[in-house]
């Protein structure tokens, strides 16, 4: 099914189309001035100076058109042209309640899908998860669910940062616990491998002995030479368990667990086939390639396959993993969730592949997002000045959360384990709310004093909107009230949440487009406002004439389903109760 802007564009576009001017013009908005119009159209402006004419006079004659139409209760021209368009609570009514019983609330699969794969997450191996993954792993979770949502194939892979220098450095460590400062006995821990790698890396940078026998290790590793490869298997065993319990507490899940051990296979042919293609050349020992373009603003330095000493570096492990994927998934898109910082390496990477053959028919971008800071603006660090664990910020959430909820006088008579079940479920919305609530590409500072207020743009008052449905719900069934009918509009503040959720597809088309949950961010705000504003002034439960506390019970439905699917894509739950 179409959404409202949609078909509104269109009737529009078709009356531009009539003065024998660009269909595109006739382009409907949420209009700027809610108190003079619901939408707005401005074409006329463009089409005017296309056609030397008076935009008002253009205006006019469109207008002419379309105010006949049933659609609309009111057309005006406003200013120098622009169009405003009001529509009958007949047709918002038809609309919403077309929508009523579909399970997608009228948002229909796009056809043709994609076949997309999403990278995200980046943990190393033998570190734990810390607050830098956080960002990676919030947008990267709430995309591959907006991606499957809108009919895509999807695939999410984690890809672990688990081959290479730093590897031979942790077994170099476990082999000798004089450097690594670890005595370790049978399979490690992450506690101690987490140890062992700052130590190894101090010293390989001190002593160009230990850093002789790190990188020997690392060659034999590469050649799966024993005992290397089965103690590698070990730590990578170990340090995946832990990275998933960690994914797990932020409810994000992953198709593939593959990393850059996976793409090692590949290399060897790869390199061959773009020295053979003259894609990849010698310049002063090393092997590169080229990607500078002519039109290029900024310098733009060769992608460094291999080093002077034959080393290949991050660049090569990520185009050895395109043509992995290419092989196993051929996907039309690749998207890398990955630090704006990084956006350098990734130009290089997918100018490389498509020079190289490399990248089949896949598109590939970087989702770059900025930094979540400290009240310092730098980025976020525990008081002490280290990098914070991902499990710590999750239980500061969740004290945060518990005692908002005390607060607030809520969940306080429930039983202790599902008190603790909701802080956590709030503890959560409110970081990862706070996290997507911004466009991607900004810094922001983390305040979660204010993330886990109950008032205001936040996910714990998304949250409790939500509940607060659920209870006018369930009251109506105790109280056999629970009516069933059509939409009917019949208040100004009906009127307002009917339009509030007229949004979805579009809204649901532009996060998908732009790769932006903040749209979705906005979106179910603005619902949740519209919610509150109809429930202060219309009794549901409490209505005495039967029809209009169906059409609002109605109301109530609708406002649970998009409040659920929107949240359900961000990653957020909705508590039974609070």
């Amino acid at each position: 099914m179409s959404g409202l802007l949609d078909l509104l564009s269109a009737k529009l576009g078709a009356a531009f189309a009539a003065e024998g001017l660009d269909v595109g013009l006739g382009q409907v908005r949420v209009s700027d001035r809610p108190d003079l119009a619901q939408f707005q159209c401005n074409g006329a402006m463009a089409a005017a100076k296309a056609a030397k004419e008076n935009p008002r006079a253009v205006a006019g004659r469109v207008k002419d058109r379309i105010e006949t139409d049933p659609v609309f209760a009111k057309v005006e021209l406003a200013g120098p042209g622009f169009i405003n368009l009001t529509l009958t609570d007949e047709f918002l009514e038809a609309s919403l309640n077309e929508v009523a019983d579909d399970e997608r609330l009228g948002v229909a699969p796009r056809d043709p899908s994609s076949t997309v794969l999403i990278d995200f997450g980046g943990p190393n191996v033998a570190k734990p998860l810390h607050v830098g993954h956080l960002r990676s792993t919030i947008i990267g979770d709430a995309l591959q669910r907006l991606f499957r949502f809108m009919g895509d194939e999807v695939t999410s892979d984690v890809h672990l940062g688990d081959w290479g220098l730093q590897m031979g450095q942790v077994l170099y460590g476990l082999e000798h616990p004089d450097v690594g400062g670890v005595p370790v006995t049978g399979i490690p821990s992450l506690e101690e491998l987490e140890q062992i790698y700052p130590a190894v890396s101090a010293a390989s940078k001190a002593d160009e002995k230990v850093l002789e026998g790190c990188r020997a290790i690392t060659a034999a590793l590469q050649e799966h030479a024993e005992p290397h490869y089965g103690l590698w298997r070990k730590v990578r065993a170990v340090s995946v368990e832990a990275i998933k319990q960690g994914f797990d507490a932020l409810g994000a899940q992953f198709d593939e667990w593959k990393g850059e051990a996976d793409a090692a296979p590949f290399i060897p042919a790869m390199i061959d086939k773009l020295k053979k293609d003259a894609v990849a050349q010698e310049s002063e020992g090393a092997l590169v390639v080229h990607v500078k373009r002519n039109d290029d603003k900024s310098e733009i330095p060769p992608l460094i396959l291999l080093k002077s000493d034959g080393a290949a570096m991050y660049a090569t492990t990520d185009l050895g993993t395109i043509v992995d994927r290419v092989r196993s998934h051929d996907p039309d898109l690749i998207l890398y969730v990955v630090d704006q910082r990084q956006h350098l390496h990734f130009e290089q990477v997918f100018r490389a592949a498509r020079k190289g053959g490399l990248s089949g028919k896949a598109e590939m971008e970087h989702i770059g997002f900025g930094t979540m800071n400290g009240p310092d603006g730098k980025p976020f660090k525990t008081r002490e000045g280290g990098v914070m664990r991902l499990e710590e910020l999750i239980r500061m959430a969740t004290d945060a959360a518990s005692k908002r909820l005390e607060e607030a006088g809520l969940a306080a008579e429930y039983p202790e384990a599902e008190r603790a079940g909701i802080a956590r479920q709030v503890g959560l919305a409110a970081v990862k709310f706070a996290d997507l609530s911004n466009y991607r590409m900004t810094d922001y500072i983390f305040d979660l004093d204010r993330f886990a207020a109950f008032e205001g743009k936040t996910g714990p008052y998304l949250q409790y909107a939500a509940v607060r449905i659920k209870s006018i719900l369930k009251r109506a069934q105790e109280q056999n009230r629970d009516v069933k009918g059509p939409v009917k509009i019949g208040a100004d503040e009906e009127r307002a949440l009917v339009l509030a959720l007229s949004g979805l597809n579009e809204v649901l088309q532009g996060a998908y487009d732009k790769r932006a949950p903040h749209i979705l961010c906005d979106y179910v705000y603005g619902i949740a406002q519209a919610f509150s504003g109809f429930y202060s002034a219309c009794p549901v439960v409490r209505e005495e004439e039967s029809a209009v506390r169906a059409s609002r019970l109605a109301l109530c439905r609708l406002t649970l389903r998009q409040l659920e699917l929107v949240l359900g894509l961000l990653g957020i739950e909705i508590p039974e109760r609070m």
